[in-house]
């Protein structure tokens, strides 16, 4: 059994937080550590490291990259509550195929270039997402944080990507401030 944390080729998985839908996935190849901005798609190498977190074995290259940062900065938008235009845009590339096969209906995608395929299959799970409840697409409430997430509580009240990371430093925030300044 392999962690998704190991390398691909070569590269370490150093984001703070995987396992979200692929469409908020995808945004979360930019995050902020104590070093500063980061992002994974720089390269080729970060985008293989982003495929095989998400299990997309595809062969990479540089119109491949470009494709995927498009499409983030597009879902980006589109979460912002921006014009749907560029998500659109993407979602061009492909559709959905729907074909009858002797164990029965299969809905497959079609991307007509090969380069689009994983972007396009972000573009197509936002849809997912958008459709069962927008809601639950969130960015974690921390103001030092850019992740996003898919609040899969009980009652959608969920605030930030981590309890352990975030929710616990702004929990110490406010429990310093409460000692340091007790009449505020």
């Amino acid at each position: 059994m392999t962690s998704s944390r190991q390398l691909v080729s070569g590269v370490p998985d150093a984001r703070p937080h995987l396992g979200e839908p692929l469409a908020l996935d995808l945004l979360n190849t930019r995050w902020i550590d104590a070093e500063g901005p980061q992002d994974l798609l720089t390269d080729l190498a970060g985008l293989r490291r982003w495929l095989a977190d998400n299990d997309l074995s595809v062969a990479v290259d540089a119109a491949m990259l470009r494709a995927v940062v498009a499409t983030r900065e597009a879902i980006l938008h589109t979460v912002r509550g921006g014009s749907a235009d560029e998500l659109n845009r993407v979602l061009d590339h492909g559709r959905i195929r729907r074909v009858l096969t002797p164990d029965g209906p299969v809905a497959e995608p079609d991307v007509r270039q090969a380069e689009w395929f994983p972007a396009w299959l972000a573009a197509e799970n936002l849809l997912e997402l958008l459709a069962a409840a927008p809601d639950r697409i969130k960015q974690c409430a921390h103001p030092n944080c850019v992740l996003w997430f898919h609040d899969t509580s009980k009652n959608g009240a969920r605030r930030w990507h981590s309890m352990a990371t975030c929710g616990n430093r702004a929990k110490a925030t406010r429990h310093y401030a409460k000692k340091t300044h007790p009449d505020e």
